[in-house]
C-alpha cells in the first residue's frame, strides 16, 4: 500500500528544520559576541578585583597602587608618558621590521638547506640563551647611549623566533611532494617560491605574533640599562624617587602596545592565512538550503 504524505506533515518537518537552524544560528551569534566580549569583562573584572584588594587590604602606594592611583599618575604624567611611548614605540617597530627582514631570510635559507640547517642551528641556539641584557652594554660600547642599542635588542631579541618557525615550516615540505615537483620539471627554487613560502606562512605569523610581544621587552631592557628616552627610561626615574604609580603605569601602557601590536599580527594573519585556520571556528553555522 503506498504511503501516503499530506503536504501538511511535510511543511511541519520543514518549519521543524527551520527552527532548528535558526536556533543553532542565534546559539552561534550569541558565542561569537560572548567570544568578542569575554577579553573585555575579564580585564575590567581584573582590575575592579585589584583596586578591591588594595583598598580593604590598604597597601601602600609604594608597594602596590590601586588602579585608581595609576590612573591618575597617567592623568598627571600623560605628556611624558606619550613622548616616551612614541619612543619605545618607533624603536620597536624598526627592530622588528629588522627581524622580520633578516630572520625571513635566513630561514629560509636553513629551511631549504640540510646543510645550513645542521650548520646553523647549533649556533642560533646559544646565541639565543645569551642574555640580552647582557649584550646591552656591548652594545653602548659599539654605539653610544641612545636609541640605536634599544633597535638592536628588539631586533636580537625577535630575531629567533621568525628562524625557527620560517625554517620549521620549509623543511617540513614532504619529501614525496618535492620528488612530484622535481619529477615534473620544477627548480629547487620554485619548490621553494610555490610550495615552500606558502607552507611556512602560517608558522611565519605565529612566530611574529610571539616576536613582536618579546620585540617590546627587549627595548625595554635597553631603555632601562642605557637610554635618554623610552618607557624603560621613564619607569627608572619614576623608581629613583619611588613613584610607583608611574612605574606601573608605564607597564601598562607597555601591555597595551603589546596587546595591539599583537591584534595586527592576528589580523593580516586572517586576511593573509586564513585558509590555513578553516574548520576552527566551530561556532559558526552554515545555513543550506531547506
Amino acid at each position: 500500500m503506498p504511503l501516503d504524505v499530506s503536504p501538511s506533515a511535510s511543511a511541519s518537518s520543514k518549519t521543524a528544520a527551520q527552527r532548528r537552524i535558526e536556533a543553532l544560528s542565534a546559539a552561534a551569534r550569541r558565542r561569537r559576541r560572548l567570544q568578542a566580549a569575554l577579553p573585555w569583562l575579564i580585564i575590567v573584572g581584573t582590575f575592579l578585583l585589584w583596586e578591591v584588594v588594595c583598598r580593604a587590604f590598604e597597601i601602600p602606594q609604594f608597594i602596590l597602587p590601586a588602579p585608581s592611583a595609576i590612573m591618575a599618575s597617567m592623568a598627571k604624567w600623560w605628556l611624558p608618558l606619550l613622548d616616551n611611548s612614541w619612543q619605545t614605540l618607533m624603536t620597536t617597530l624598526i627592530g622588528f621590521a629588522l627581524a622580520i627582514v633578516f630572520g625571513l631570510l635566513l630561514g629560509v635559507a636553513i629551511g631549504s638547506s640540510t646543510l645550513l640547517y645542521h650548520g646553523l642551528y647549533p649556533l642560533l641556539i646559544a646565541f639565543n640563551s645569551v642574555p640580552k641584557v647582557a649584550v646591552v652594554p656591548i652594545l653602548v660600547i659599539w654605539f653610544g647611549i641612545g636609541t640605536v642599542p634599544a633597535v638592536i635588542t628588539a631586533f636580537l631579541i625577535s630575531f629567533f623566533p621568525i628562524v625557527v618557525n620560517v625554517a620549521t615550516g620549509i623543511a617540513t615540505v614532504e619529501p614525496e611532494l618535492r620528488d612530484v615537483l622535481r619529477a615534473l620539471g620544477a627548480r629547487p627554487s620554485d619548490i621553494i617560491r610555490k610550495v615552500g613560502l606558502p607552507r611556512a606562512m602560517p608558522y611565519f605569523f605565529a612566530s611574529l605574533k610571539i616576536a613582536i610581544t618579546v620585540a617590546f621587552v627587549g627595548s625595554i631592557i635597553a631603555e632601562t640599562v642605557a637610554a635618554n628616552k623610552g618607557i624603560g627610561h621613564l619607569m627608572m626615574l619614576a623608581s629613583s624617587r619611588f613613584d610607583v604609580p608611574l612605574v606601573f603605569a608605564g607597564l601598562i601602557i607597555t601591555g597595551v602596545m603589546g596587546v595591539i601590536m599583537y591584534v595586527v599580527a592576528v589580523a593580516i594573519e586572517n586576511r593573509t592565512t586564513g585558509w590555513a585556520m578553516r574548520g576552527q571556528d566551530q561556532g559558526q553555522v552554515t545555513v543550506a538550503g531547506v
